[in-house]
């Protein structure tokens, strides 16, 4: 019986590594295993350094193992074919062509994803191969959970659709009866403790531990209940050493009891290693080091530890200028041209400005994104901080609550924040449309075919894409800061503007009358997207931190935009190792990592690079934020520097450390 392992987690907390860990493992014991990744900007590539796609791929040098990326715009094409090919054979060409753009909508891209998911759930074999195990290495956990209701959504909505007008926008009921079928076996397979359990990845910080409390709680209400947990990225005793990484080993320490309280599963951990995971002999090391216990030193005997190095002036995390040694980062004044530089892509120029924060889940674009809408309050411009994020973390890190509605951030005059709930979102979206329709005096049956429509999965999309526009558009606001998804859904967010308005004839009204498209919505597209466009007016941040996995992954995502006639205007560059704090093998090691990851982000991307450096704790609360802001951008107007935040009490480290198993 085949067994399936699904792994998930907050964005940046190792899955992928994790997941392609234990697939190495797994076939190097003689079990044929495929992993299948359905993030939209996947690594699978990337980790095995060969290319895979959108095939079942040999795994080069690991008889016995095969990965998969499934591509949303391969599987689209295949899914409407697949549900077409029977209307086809019976319908005249004007109504397949019909039946053929509803189903063109982004949405359709979703369900197609998830049927091709399901079909190594609902029979365990592609192209004659049988696997003992399938990985699934998933997309950040709000976007995963969305995966996993669909099943049970779209059952809902083919019922009724079968009942009405029998046309749903992924297709013809009749003709996706079979599908319902397959998600119904697929649920029970993932409800079934003997073949499927789900593996959490976390770090042991606050808002991975929140995260995963609400996906064990949403997946309960689907009825799966077999969830283990991997604890990840934990300080080494390699690395204790250093005032840095011992003060966040305390910080963790504490993460470590909290975890064993409040989520009591069975629990391997994982410790940071001093080099990135890459390529199929370290992936075995890393496995050696994860199921055997092995030392990182042992597991790979090309590392030597060698003595502590003096510390060293660090750079400015703006403009690469030295720095005080005890962690001040705003003694040093930033070069007048690269700061004018920087600000003058965030700031207002006599019209409003967006910053968009993008990049792959977990390299910070939430703190950056909160740093930036911070400092631009303080700078006295009215300020929007909103987020797109399913997961929406921007209230944890300022340490305020945020609502659906732009709300006053309390204690900072000057900002406002909200976020994106698709759901609140839909049931407004829905019956805005209704009541339009309404007025405008369509008839009762009309009404009725447009509320089947309306009553699908699809819709939360439409509608969480039309509140952002609605945001974007308003006049009121100085600046918008977007937190934005992680990659691949932030592209399908962006790039929605780019068809969407073709697509209103068709998604709403194309089965009451065309001619009652909604112009006005037509042209708040068009006034978004050129804005989007334009670089006096918006500008998009990739976020990452100095590895080669999110470095690949902005660059990727940043070519597609320029596509679409939007450039990338900055990049920050997150968790930066303080050269100064480069003084044992350990942190010797991930800085010089660091530093050769930092010059590919200058010569991949010709737009000024922010550094924000790797901090003892999390950031939270708007006093840091405000810190950061300073160091980053630069002093308020007006106002004096505060005292440093990166400090370091050994008092309280000593004897604090208690995680030194694996």
């Amino acid at each position: 019986m085949t067994q399936f392992i699904f792994f998930s987690g907050k964005g940046g907390v190792g899955k992928t590594s994790m997941a392609c860990t234990q697939a190495v493992r797994y076939a190097d014991e003689g079990q044929r295993t495929l992993i299948v990744t359905t993030d939209p900007a996947s690594n699978l590539a990337d980790v095995f350094e060969q290319a895979i796609g959108h095939q079942i791929t040999p795994v080069a040098h690991v008889p016995n193992l095969w990965a998969m990326e499934i591509d949303p715009d391969r599987a689209t094409e295949e899914y409407i074919d697949r549900a077409m090919a029977p209307i086809r054979a019976a319908f005249p060409l004007p109504m397949v062509q019909v039946m053929e753009e509803q189903m063109s909508g982004p949405c359709t891209a979703e369900v197609a994803t998830f049927d091709r998911f399901t079909d190594f759930l609902d029979v365990p074999s592609d192209q004659g191969q049988v696997f003992d195990i399938v990985i699934f290495d998933t997309a950040p956990t709000g976007h995963t959970l969305r995966l996993l209701e669909l099943p049970a959504e779209w059952s809902q909505s083919i019922d009724a659709a079968s009942e009405g007008s029998g046309q749903t926008c992924i297709g013809p009921a009749a003709a996706i009866q079979d599908a319902k079928h397959k998600y119904e076996r697929a649920m029970a397979i993932m409800r079934d403790p003997a073949q499927t359990t789900f593996v959490f990845v976390l770090h042991p910080e606050a808002i991975a531990i929140k995260e995963t409390q609400r996906a064990v709680t949403e997946l309960g209400k689907l009825d799966i209940h077999t969830h283990q947990l991997i604890v990840n990225g934990l300080i080494p005793r390699e690395a204790l050493g250093n005032p840095l990484f011992a003060a966040r080993a305390v910080m963790q320490t504490r993460y470590l009891q909290q975890i064993e309280t409040e989520l009591a599963l069975p629990t391997r951990r994982m410790v940071l290693l001093s080099g990135e995971i890459k390529g199929v002999d370290r992936l075995r090391e890393v496995g050696k080091m994860f199921f055997e216990g092995v030392n990182e030193y042992t597991a790979n005997p090309r590392l030597t530890p060698n003595k502590p190095i003096p510390p060293r002036q660090a750079a400015h995390p703006v403009t690469g200028g030295e720095m005080g040694k005890d962690g001040d980062y705003s003694v040093t004044l930033q070069p007048r041209a690269l700061a004018a530089d920087v600000l003058a892509r965030v700031s207002p120029n006599g019209h409003s400005r967006a910053v968009f924060f993008a990049g792959k889940g977990g390299v910070g674009k939430t703190v950056a994104s909160c740093i930036t809408a911070v400092w631009l309050a303080r700078q006295g411009y009215k300020t929007l901080l909103l987020t797109t994020d399913p997961a929406a973390h921007i209230g944890d890190v300022l340490g305020k609550p945020v609502g659906d509605d732009a709300a006053p951030v309390e204690g900072l005059p000057n900002l406002w924040a909200a976020k994106i709930d698709p759901k609140a979102a839909a049931e407004v979206y829905k019956q805005r449309i209704l009541d339009d329709a309404r007025q405008r005096g369509r008839p009762a049956a009309s009404l009725k075919v447009m509320a089947e429509e309306l009553d699908s999965p699809c819709t939360e999309e439409m509608a969480a894409f039309d509140k952002f526009i609605d945001f974007a558009s308003q006049a009121e606001w100085q600046a918008i800061v977007f937190d934005t998804a992680p990659t691949g859904h932030t592209m399908r967010l962006i790039e929605l503007p780019m068809d969407w308005s073709q697509q209103i004839d068709v998604k709403v009204f194309a089965s009451v009358d065309t001619t009652a498209a909604d112009d006005v919505a037509k042209r708040r597209f068009g006034d978004v997207i050129e804005m989007m466009r334009d670089p006096a007016r918006s500008t998009f941040a990739f976020v990452m931190y100095p590895e080669s996995t999110p470095i690949l992954e902005a660059y990727r995502a940043s070519e597609e935009l320029r596509t679409v006639g939007i450039t990338t205007g900055l990049v920050v560059a997150n968790l930066v190792i303080p050269a100064e704090q480069a003084t044992t093998p350990f942190t010797q090691s991930r800085r010089a990592m660091q530093e050769k990851y930092l010059n590919e982000i200058a010569q991949r991307f010709a737009v000024p690079v922010v550094q924000v450096p790797l901090l003892a704790h999390e950031v939270k609360g708007i006093p840091m934020l405000i810190e950061l802001g300073q160091q980053v951008y630069g002093m308020d107007v007006g106002v004096e520097a505060t005292p440093p935040i990166q400090q370091f009490d050994q008092r309280s480290i000593t004897g604090a450390i208690t995680h030194d198993r694996l």
